[in-house]
């Protein structure tokens, strides 16, 4: 990327913002490119973020995403593990999709399987907001119905599977498992838990800061739903692997004790509630994951496509998508739910 070019744009948007959080002497230098979907540039040496939307993964408009993640941070940020928005920048000639100014968090990627602990704290004081009445809750979504709303998610995005260019024992596995998620679509559709989370939880979206608190900072995908999915996305093979930058597997005692402080944190009452349906639905959440690989490799692995935008982390990409339609790797997964062990663990807390 060349820093200079690529900042003429946001640096002309910032100084004709009326923003009262801008100064008249305004420099920005780029914190990360790494995102699908945003790139990150620091304001001058302060702890303010530019971050901007490069596109939606969920096909929205520019209008209707800036809304979108401009309410989503002012929501979270009752957690007090997620940064705090400060203004919005509209869409302009500068900035088709407009920005968001939200605040710098000073940390380390996570260090797994040591800061699963933290990671658990963060996604409980997410999800322990307490939730305005429901006819608050626009613009974000409402999945009333996980289990179905995330398969009408996976559906779509299977479509992509005939053109991934996946090896035919996999496809076939892969195929199985929606067979298996649409013939359960009526057991698992009725939670007692509702809260806010955050969908994109992969370790790579949290950053460490000194005292060992976990921030998570990519809050694009933010809904109304069940933490079940939060939980999955956060230590399946599929999302530990994403970011080069934290990229490990783990194992299932790791994945048990993250539970575990996470269920402790939720209390006996709503743990004992949600303990039966967190396998299935992280069985689900994995079938998200590889059919969103499958979309990313058959529409989105081409030059022009606004989500390549960092080569070194394109080529990780495109190599952790390869292992993990691997046999090996999907089998490795499938153990977690079909022998057994995994729910064992978990029910055995």
């Amino acid at each position: 990327m060349n820093e200079n070019k690529s900042a003429e744009k946001p640096l002309k948007a910032l100084r004709e913002s009326s923003s009262p959080y801008l100064d008249e002497k305004l420099e920005i230098s780029i914190l990360s490119t790494k995102g699908v979907s945003h790139d990150h540039w620091q304001i001058n040496n302060s702890n303010m973020v530019l971050r901007l939307p490069k596109m939606s993964q969920w096909g929205m408009t520019p209008k209707e995403q800036l809304l979108y993640e401009k309410t989503a941070f002012q929501r979270a940020q009752a957690s007090c593990h997620c940064p705090r928005l400060f203004d919005t920048l509209p869409i302009s000639e500068s900035l088709p999709r407009g920005g968001l100014i939200v605040e710098l968090i000073e940390g380390r990627p996570p260090k797994l399987p040591h800061d699963l602990g933290a990671i658990a704290k963060a996604l409980s004081a997410v999800h322990f907001i307490p939730l305005p009445e429901q006819d608050k809750f626009h613009p974000l979504q409402f999945h009333s119905q996980p289990f179905t709303s995330t398969l009408s998610v996976v559906e779509e995005q299977a479509s992509f599977l005939y053109s991934a260019k996946i090896n035919s024992k996999s496809l076939k596995i892969i195929l199985d498992e929606l067979s298996w998620a649409k013939n359960n679509v009526n057991t698992y559709n009725a939670p007692n838990f509702y809260c806010l989370v955050g969908t994109d939880t992969h370790p790579g979206n949290f950053l460490i800061d000194k005292k060992g608190k976990a921030w998570f900072v990519d809050l694009e995908k933010m809904l109304y739903g069940v933490p079940h999915i939060d939980l999955a996305h956060a230590t399946l093979a599929v999302s530990t692997g994403w970011d080069p930058d934290c990229s490990v597997k783990l194992t299932k005692e790791d994945i048990g004790e993250f539970y575990l402080e996470y269920l402790r944190l939720l209390g006996s009452d709503s743990a004992n509630n949600i303990i039966p349906s967190l396998i299935p639905l992280r069985r689900l959440t994995w079938l998200r994951t590889i059919t969103w690989f499958a979309r990313w490799r058959s529409a989105w692995q081409i030059n022009n496509h606004p989500a390549i935008r960092d080569p070194i982390m394109t080529e990780h990409i495109a190599n952790h998508i390869e292992d993990s339609f691997q046999i090996e790797s999907i089998r490795d997964a499938q153990s977690e739910w079909l022998d057994g062990s995994l729910s064992k663990i978990i029910q055995d807390l």
